[in-house]
């Protein structure tokens, strides 16, 4: 097999990769912060898992078959790829590299597995984990969603549990205790990072080569 080369690393825009054990709340923290912050991009994974009622294919997930992600995954389309409780997930690569190429910042949500798989390729992404505000809320978020058996329940949490062991892998934690409070430390990370001078500098240029010319038409 040919080993993938690294992303672009003239890309404008950045990649944020987001981690968090099922039930912590992460799908809902950030369909908040991409309603405040439009200009922010999701990445939508392929996945083979089944489609849940109320869920829309290009939405939430691009579903597709088992053959299907097969073929994909021979061709080397994915950035990243893994197997969870059974079924595939995968991000598209060229996608991916289009948006950062063309200036978009994007957010990558995945588990640790894919997170290193994509630091390989992309050392520059910023990654943030997201972690529940006790064990007990886990269980009962986990409970409460009504979807799955006891018995898939105990092994969500026993996979959360191997997940939260990773948190110190990520550039960035946040504790979803508050809702509102973690969508603002979000919103914060991304907004600190594109005042990056580094991100102005491409941001601002036409402003930036105004104010530094020595013309004062």
């Amino acid at each position: 097999m040919t080993t993938m080369t690294p992303i672009n690393t003239i890309a404008k825009g950045t990649l944020y990769v987001v981690s968090a054990p099922s039930g912590a709340g992460k799908t809902s923290l950030l369909k908040a912060v991409l309603q405040k912050l439009p200009e922010l991009k999701l990445s939508i994974s392929h996945t083979t898992r089944p489609q849940r009622p109320g869920e829309q294919d290009g939405v939430d997930y691009h579903f597709v078959d088992q053959a299907t992600f097969q073929k994909m995954l021979d061709e080397q389309q994915f950035l990243e790829h893994a197997e969870v409780f059974g079924n595939f997930y995968g991000t598209s690569r060229a996608w991916l590299e289009q948006q950062l190429v063309e200036g978009h910042d994007v957010i990558l949500e995945i588990d640790w597995q894919g997170a290193r798989q994509v630091r390989e390729l992309m050392p520059e992404c910023r990654g943030i984990f997201i972690l529940p505000p006790s064990r007990e809320e886990l269980s009962n978020r986990l409970t409460n969603r009504g979807q799955d058996s006891d018995e898939v329940i105990a092994k969500r949490m026993a996979a959360a549990t191997a997940e939260m062991k990773h948190y110190d892998e990520y550039d960035y934690v946040l504790v979803n205790d508050d809702f509102e409070t973690a969508c603002e430390e979000l919103e914060a990370i991304y907004t600190a990072r594109r005042l990056r001078t580094a991100s102005q500098k491409v941001r601002q240029h036409h402003l930036i080569h105004d104010l530094l010319s020595d013309s004062m038409e």
